[in-house]
């Protein structure tokens, strides 16, 4: 089993954060987070009218975040898009590991279109998309492609995580 690191699942909406995220939880014996859930109500409002957010919106949610990945062993769902915005959570978690979860755009748009009950526009996948700024090397990510399987694609993490990959 891997050292227990706070981990992070990143992706643009409908990479499939969540599940990625429950499996390695589950797998790890970490609790698992969604960082929607962390949103302030203003930005989910926001979200869910079809307006992207701005950094300013992103500041208290960000402080959420870094804050839930401070307070030890957790695996948690963060659209983290941005350079910057991963260099703010890896300042609360030092020891923090990315994983991002990479598709195409055509993918991502049809798993926003058919799923149920989220608050996310499939609209706001194109905004999502121009902010993303892929993890680099230096940040140790974990790369896996969406239209995997999600069983296979979370052993493939841990391998990574065990240093065996």
């Amino acid at each position: 089993m891997p050292p227990i690191v706070s981990v992070v699942v990143m992706g643009v909406s409908g990479s499939g954060k969540t599940t990625m995220g429950e499996l390695l939880a589950s797998r790890l014996g970490v609790p698992f987070v969604d960082g929607d859930d962390l949103h302030p109500a203003a930005n989910v409002e926001k979200m869910r009218a079809g307006r992207p957010l701005t950094d300013d919106d992103r500041d208290p949610w960000l402080d959420a975040v870094g804050a839930r990945l401070a307070e030890g062993p957790v695996v948690l769902a963060c659209s983290a898009l941005k350079r910057a915005y991963r260099d703010r959570l890896r300042a609360a978690a030092p020891a923090l590991r990315l994983i991002y979860l990479r598709g195409s755009a055509g993918l991502l748009r049809h798993r926003m279109e058919h799923r149920a009950g989220h608050y996310m526009p499939p609209r706001l996948l194109e905004s999502q998309l121009a902010t993303l700024e892929p993890p680099t090397e230096d940040e140790r990510p974990i790369v896996l492609d969406v239209a995997g399987n999600p069983d296979a694609l979370a052993s493939h993490a841990i391998r990574e995580l065990e240093g065996i990959g």
